[in-house]
């Protein structure tokens, strides 16, 4: 394997490499680049490529070893358009400190200076080349280096460090970012060489239904362990009713409505419910209708 260029504090374990098997990230398409073909092992009888898993977790540690020589860990842009590396890209931000673009990629967010989300980082890090290209794009502009997770499919025009591995898992994806960013912490000495309580699940999508029905499940164990009705625990746990199905609505003081009410001859700012207003209920003077006489009446109104 090309891993054995490594040193051997770099190399990749046996459970490094059954991971990688197991989230299929040897896998490609039946699609390959003509770039991509130095990184492809053979070609299966089905027409899908296969990819090097040595050379998958050389060029990983190359990446890492670039991204830890960077002193200020915000200078590093992590970016993910595709949703299977929404969460992977979130998390890794959080450990590292780097800065995360989940979803769409604002046109000019590195060459337009006058944008709020303009950003000068040191190196880029994307989930897809074909996916992410205009986050490319404006770092080739900007002479801004790129790591790319690619597929056979991938082309490596602007890429400058290309980590071949299978991107249209949600599996291969999460484990990437999660063998990535616990190399930079190593690396940088965060963490030991030996050991990590994070699990790669934290790095893999979610299906919000799915979430949905776990906690639809959980609700139905606990009112099941407490005796009471699980099909409306659980009901509940979904749609985010109380357990009779009747949403709650806040109450208001009477007093304070009446004052709500009630028609207002005055000028406006001796209005009685002024004096004394709780800051959550300054928003309510948006539903004020104000009519154009000069009596001014006022009345509040749609207040729920």
């Amino acid at each position: 394997m090309s891993g054995d260029k490594l040193p051997a504090a770099l190399q990749a374990t046996e459970e490094d490499i059954q991971l990688l098997l197991a989230a299929q990230c040897h896998l490609g398409t039946k699609n390959c680049d003509k770039t991509m073909e130095p990184y492809v092992f053979k070609r299966r009888a089905d027409g899908i490529h296969v990819l090097n898993i040595g050379k998958t977790w050389e060029k990983l540690v190359l990446a890492a070893r670039i991204l830890a020589t960077i002193d200020n860990p915000n200078d590093v842009c992590v970016i993910s358009a595709r949703p299977y590396g929404h969460r992977a890209v979130l998390k890794y931000a959080g450990l590292t400190g780097a800065q995360p673009i989940a979803g769409r990629f604002t046109p000019g967010n590195f060459t337009n200076y006058i944008t709020r989300s303009f950003k000068e980082p040191r190196v880029i890090v994307v989930t897809d080349p074909r996916v992410d290209h205009q986050a490319i794009r404006e770092a080739a502009y900007v002479n801004i280096p790129v790591i790319a997770f690619c597929d056979t499919d991938a082309s490596l025009k602007f890429v400058d460090v290309a980590i071949p591995t299978n991107n249209k898992s949600r599996h291969s994806i999460g484990l990437m970012w999660y063998l990535l960013c616990r190399e930079v912490l190593r690396l940088r000495g965060t963490i030991p060489r030996q050991g990590w309580e994070t699990l790669p699940d934290l790095f893999f999508y979610r299906d919000p239904e799915e979430i949905e029905r776990e906690a639809a499940e959980k609700a139905a164990a606990a009112a099941a362990a407490e005796g009471g009705d699980a099909d409306a625990a659980a009901t509940a746990a979904a749609t985010g009713l109380p357990r009779n199905g009747t949403p709650v609505t806040p109450q208001m003081p009477s007093l304070l409505l009446n004052q709500l009410t009630r028609p207002w001859t005055g000028p406006l700012s001796q209005l009685p419910v002024l004096i004394g207003m709780p800051t959550l209920l300054k928003p309510l003077l948006t539903h004020l209708v104000v009519g154009k006489r000069a009596t001014k009446q006022a009345r509040f109104v749609s207040l729920y």
